[in-house]
């Protein structure tokens, strides 16, 4: 799809990825509704990039992004491309994760995916298609220690993305997913961990790999940028291809 004059929602949009990837569709001509929770933040976002617009939605809160759906149809009257950016990390052995905060971290990483879909499937089906990118992660086809609570989230999103994928064919809804690696930006320093087992989820560079203590898998790639992964987004909004893998992941993957 050419996003050229398209309306797309990005959500985190407040920093990291989804900020890089709202600057980048709005210089090749999308409308984007800016999605976050912190609306300082949004409206400086605001400031800078033509015909956007914002609105405040934990998305882990089912009535306010159903809300946050009809608001943005209602402002700009469709709705083409919607980017499910917004999420958390957890990084912790399995055998000590704390259920309270794994429901939590479900509740954005995957129920709040799954309601702005839901959402967003009858305004796409009655204009006639549209496109649903879901930020995933490189971790979910991998199994590193420390990050199974993280990316279980993140594979369950792979096989929901997968399977809307070939249940809205039909409709001319393309759902896709994005696969970043590890991102330089304040992921890691906002996951959930043994050092650091509360707070609210932060907005800042939603889906990448998880920082642990010690050194990364040797194969793991130098971190991208937020924009190297907004590149990607655009790419996969391009392509419409099912799976799309920054760049530095590409070959590691096949």
């Amino acid at each position: 799809m050419d996003v050229n004059g398209k309306v797309v929602i990005v959500t985190g949009a407040s920093s990291g990825i989804g900020l890089a990837a709202a600057r980048l569709l709005t210089q090749h001509g999308a409308k984007v509704a800016l999605v976050a929770r912190s609306i300082d933040k949004l409206n400086a976002l605001s400031a800078e990039l033509k015909d956007s617009f914002v609105y405040t939605a934990d998305m882990r809160d089912e009535v306010a992004v159903r809300k946050m759906i009809e608001a943005v149809q209602q402002h700009y009257g469709r709705i083409d491309i919607l980017i499910n950016n917004a999420g958390q990390g957890m990084g912790m052995p399995i055998e000590h994760a704390d259920l309270t905060m794994y429901r939590e971290i479900i509740e954005l990483n995957l129920i709040g995916v799954l309601v702005a879909m839901q959402a967003v499937i009858p305004v796409m089906r009655a204009q006639g298609g549209g496109q649903i990118i879901n930020i995933s992660s490189a971790v979910s086809k991998m199994a590193i220690p420390n990050l199974g609570t993280y990316a279980s989230t993140k594979y369950a999103l792979n096989g929901l993305s997968l399977t809307a994928r070939n249940e809205l064919e039909k409709d001319h809804i393309s759902v896709s997913i994005v696969h970043p690696g590890r991102t330089a930006t304040d992921f890691g320093k906002n996951a959930i961990n043994e050092q650091r087992p509360s707070g609210q989820p932060a907005e800042s560079n939603r889906g990448g790999y998880v920082p642990q203590p010690g050194a990364p898998p040797a194969d793991m790639p130098a971190p991208d940028t937020a924009e190297q992964v907004a590149e990607t987004i655009l790419e996969a909004i391009h392509s419409e291809e099912a799976e799309v893998y920054v760049e530095s992941l590409k070959s590691m993957m096949r």
